[in-house]
């Protein structure tokens, strides 16, 4: 659905935070005389002026309409309650009320918008109803007159069928528009993470005062450790405000709790700490995981986020596993395999362009370990990250990188087909789905989208730096990444001008781009680098981009990556002829974004065109300093990392909005980005993102805001034009392009802990750590302890390996950065040895620690676990949905249920999901999934499943777990 503008005032600067909760709630004073909008709101006659979709019959009980909503449905406009014909007035401000009540704590849609596409929308909101009676109030402004907009109840989206009663609507002009304020946090803006020791440290005062204000730097006690004079600066064009800075760069003792006042006004607290940004290196990364299509998402591996695969085929999903192409372009008579790859956003599309500069950042982060001094390889070695990969010895980030890359390469066209080498733009649903829609049950069919110039240029641009990367450590994979690469290449070369439609998005993102320029000089370049061949130095230097200034003021992003190109040429060697003018060119480049910073009173290096902050600017600000970061590997010059270093102090809430946009860092972090199942915000059982998750950020393009934005955001100064709102995709998207650059940057600053100085070569391996004791010995699992070791070579202990006897030898099973282990998935009655291994942060390895050895216990699911069932149906003429909650009432876990039950009336299951559900005549079975398997005491765990019935269909008559029987 398109959006379209419902007009607010806006008031930059304002820090109450009631105002920020109330204003979705937010009610005006209808006028004496203001018309009544709705016909028979309160249902004195009936349904008069009422209709309702087919699947969701309503009639009017008690003076209330109530409708009976069918379960298993995906969107939410699946089933409807509405009105028509409702007259606006452009200019006009409303206010829509109702009351309502839900048989189950469910959450719906209500809007006003045009009845036809494009759904131009006035007002969209999302209350949570209960079985308690709660009267809502909603103020937007109509910005186009319209005789026939539509009051739109939209109800779908729930497993379970439920009833909705609504009463007392009313729809009424002559209010005073809603005035958004945002809660910007106190006026003393930090980074409200830390400043490493020896970089600098920096604050922003927002105040009407023009004359330099007292400052003082207290210790988590409440003690004064220093102090000085704020610097004004006079009126920022990026957020409209009266400004000071603050340096308090002298002060360098480590600590946290650390706070800045000046007058009555107190920061955040931060940290001032070498490791401020040990942990935002790999939570970073770790978002990868959890957006990965095509595979389970293991709850043990990333706790809270377990989730089925997606797009595998499974119902409702048609799966990735043999998509056709788009029946609206050519169609291309064959179908392909794409499943895996990471989904591009919140949405469940999977884009080829935005993938590969995306995928070529995430192998940046590991490539960087090649050429950087401050650089540490260890960091990120395998077991680093959480992830299934874990223990193959290749480093983490280079496997999360290969999940993309397999799914880059599977878009190309298939050899004997017309275009064979060119890669298909991007693959997505046919419609765009609803929030909240986890990824294993869109029920969409797929679709291939032409191929195109830019794609398969991203191809052999990260095809050809996957050879590279990948050569020591998969060398048969990195071949194939080379072949496809230059398949890819020769392809783009004889189709030079196939250009995505701007015009093609439907379901997905359109990635149109119209200068593929800069595509083939990046491909040229990570070609020439991993071959050296003469025919790619050739399209280097002959390219109209290698001469040009690349690093412009808005900064790389996937429509523009000449960039890559440049400053992969400058740092990893390679013979190209004019290398030492290329490396001037990526310090030049650094030189501006620094002087931009320096000039800036929020230490912002991003000043874009008239200061129009572009959607995704957060993801600018960040491949600038990639630029910085760059410099200062090439340079050794402080001044390029101290750049960096500030530039995160924006990120991390020195700005206009006190906000953090990263996920878990900081006082004020951003956590409802707009995620079709990270959507804690819409369905408390659902996650906010993981931290690490970077967010948008500030756009100012108004052509280009959600309906959210349009409503709360119109006059905004560019620092204040965001929202944390998941349905703001215009400024609180997520996407894995933004993640990547966040991760190059985390992972650069995460190594600065030595001024501008290398860190000194550490060739001494760390002491052996202790013998492991052997704690909470289940028949699945157990805990290792072991006495930490210790580190004279200068870089520090960084973590410990766990590693495991196997007929062959010991092998690594995990790795810890503490001194704790938690072993799981083991058999009972069974004998285990494990030993542990240190490393330091220079990547030296100790000796072995003495082995332990022990048994675990007897499977206790037999007599001492117990169980109850509850298992409940909603029913309708030949089908049901049944609800099944099984609760562990014993001591003990119950490890790997099984639940059994039969039939006794020939009902037939058809359907089943949170669980592995089957059916042998009147025998039916339910195993639990990775991320469910275990009940632990107290616990419970749901699930349910569709089936049919004929005649009756009564309740199974007794229940067991494990062989047990169930209360």
């Amino acid at each position: 659905m398109s959006p379209s503008p419902s007009r607010s005032r806006f008031a930059a600067g304002a820090v109450t935070a009631a105002s920020a909760l109330a204003v979705s709630m937010l009610a005006g004073v209808p006028a004496a005389q203001a018309a009544e909008q709705v016909t028979n709101g309160g249902f004195d006659d009936g349904k008069t002026g009422w209709w309702n979709t087919e699947n969701t019959p309503a009639e009017v009980t008690d003076g209330r309409l109530c409708a009976e909503v069918p379960g298993e449905t995906t969107n939410a406009w699946d089933a409807i309650v509405g009105q028509d014909d409702v007259a606006l007035t452009s200019g006009e401000s409303y206010e829509l009320t109702f009351t309502a009540t839900a048989t189950a704590e469910v959450g719906i849609r209500a809007l006003v918008q045009e009845p036809a596409e494009p759904y131009t929308t006035f007002l969209s909101e999302r209350p949570t109803l209960s079985a308690e009676e709660q009267t809502f109030s909603y103020v937007f402004t109509a910005d186009t007159s319209m005789e026939d907009a539509q009051l739109a109840f939209q109800l779908g989206g729930s497993a379970e069928a439920w009833t909705f009663c609504l009463d007392d609507v009313s729809l009424q002009g002559g209010v005073e528009p809603p005035e958004y304020n945002p809660d910007t946090g106190p006026p003393v803006k930090v980074n409200q993470v830390g400043y490493l020791p020896d970089g600098p440290k920096n604050a922003t005062l927002v105040t009407d005062a023009t004359e330099a204000q007292p400052w003082t730097l207290n210790n988590a006690g409440g003690e004064a450790v220093a102090e000085g004079q704020t610097t004004p600066e006079g009126t920022d064009q990026s957020s409209g405000l009266n400004v000071h800075s603050i340096d308090f760069s002298d002060y360098t003792t480590e600590g946290s709790g650390y706070t800045l006042t000046v007058g009555e006004d107190t920061s955040h607290p931060f940290d001032i700490s070498g490791s401020a940004y040990r942990d935002l290196r790999t939570d970073a990364l770790s978002l990868y995981y959890p957006q990965r299509s095509g595979i389970e998402i293991d709850d043990s591996l990333m706790p809270g986020y377990g989730r089925a695969a997606g797009h595998i085929g499974v119902e409702p999903n048609q799966g990735d596993l043999s998509v056709p192409c788009d029946p609206d372009f050519d169609p291309c008579g064959y179908e392909l395999d794409v499943s895996g790859g990471w989904y591009d956003a919140g949405d469940h599309g999977k884009y080829v362009v935005n993938g590969g500069i995306s995928a070529s950042q995430v192998m940046s982060v590991w490539e960087r370990t090649t050429y950087a001094d401050t650089a540490s390889p260890g960091k990120l070695d395998d077991g680093s990250l959480s992830i299934p990969e874990q223990g193959n010895d290749v480093p983490d980030v280079l496997d999360e990188a290969r999940w993309e890359m397999d799914f880059l390469m599977s878009m190309q066209v298939p050899e004997g087909e017309e275009l064979a080498g060119m890669a298909h733009h991007k693959i997505h649903d046919a419609e765009w789905t609803g929030l909240p829609l986890m990824p294993a049950e869109d029920p969409q069919p797929r679709y291939l989208q032409p191929p195109s110039t830019a794609a398969t240029l991203n191809l052999a641009a990260t095809g050809a730096q996957c050879a590279r990367v990948f050569e020591s450590y998969a060398p048969d994979f990195a071949d194939r990444c080379l072949a496809a690469a230059e398949k890819a290449w020769d392809a783009a070369q004889a189709n030079p001008d196939m250009l995505a439609p701007a015009d093609n998005g439907t379901g997905g993102g359109a990635y149109s781009d119209d200068n593929v320029s800069d595509e083939f000089y990046w491909a040229a370049a990570e070609l020439f680098i991993t071959t050296g061949e003469q025919a790619y130095e050739d399209a280097v230097t002959g390219s109209e981009q290698h001469t040009e200034d690349v690093f412009t003021a808005a900064g790389a992003s996937w429509g523009s990556v000449a960039p890559l190109a440049r400053m992969n040429l400058a740092t990893i060697p390679n013979e190209l002829g004019d290398r030492d003018r290329i490396v001037d060119t990526v310090v030049a480049g650094a030189d501006q974004y620094l002087n931009t910073l320096n000039d800036h009173a929020f230490g912002l290096p991003y000043a874009p065109e008239d200061n129009v902050f572009v959607w995704g600017s957060n993801s600018q600000v960040l491949n600038n300093m990639v630029v910085m970061a760059t410099a200062f590997d090439l340079t050794g010059d402080a001044a390029y990392r101290d750049g960096v270093l500030e530039g995160m102090d924006y990120i991390l809430g020195r700005n206009a909005l006190g906000q953090s946009y990263v996920t878990g860092y900081g006082e004020n972090d951003a956590r409802n980005q707009h995620s079709r199942w990270y959507a804690n915000q819409l369905d408390p059982d659902l996650p906010n993102p993981p931290a690490g998750t970077l967010a948008g950020g500030p756009n100012a393009q108004s052509s280009t805001w959600d309906p959210i934005a349009q409503d709360k955001l119109e006059g905004c100064a560019p620092q204040f034009c965001y929202i944390d709102h998941i349905e703001s995709w215009a400024t609180n998207e997520l996407t894995i392009n933004w993640n990547a650059p966040l991760s190059i940057v985390a992972s650069f600053v995460a190594d600065q802990t030595a001024g501008d100085e290398p860190p000194p070569e550490d060739e001494t391996a760390p002491t052996a750590p202790g013998k492991p004791e052997v704690s909470e010995v289940t028949a699945s699992g157990a805990t290792l302890t072991w006495e930490a070791s210790t580190d004279e070579g200068g870089s520090g202990v960084d973590g410990y390996d766990v590693y495991r006897e196997q007929s062959d030898g010991f092998w690594k099973v995990g790795s810890a950065s503490g001194t704790s282990f938690e072993l799981t998935g083991l058999e009972p009655e069974t004998e285990y040895t494990y030993h542990v291994v240190a490393r330091d942060g220079a990547g030296n390895e100790s000796d072995a620690g003495p082995s332990t050895s022990f048994t675990t216990e007897a499977d206790g699911n037999g007599g001492g676990a117990t169980c109850e069932v509850e298992y409940s149906t909603s029913q309708w003429n030949g089908g049901f949905t049944a609800s099944v909650a099984i609760t562990n009432t014993g001591d003990s876990p119950i490890r790997d249920w099984e639940l059994a039950f039969e039939f006794t009336e020939g009902q037939q299951l058809t359907h089943g999901w949170s669980a592995q559900w089957s059916q042998d005549g009147s025998a039916v079975t339910a195993s639990g999934n990775s991320w469910n398997s275990d009940i632990a005491p107290g616990s419970s765990v749901n699930a349910g499943f569709n089936g049919n019935w004929q005649g009756s269909n009564p309740a199974p008559e007794e229940f067991t777990v494990n062989g047990e029987v169930c209360s």
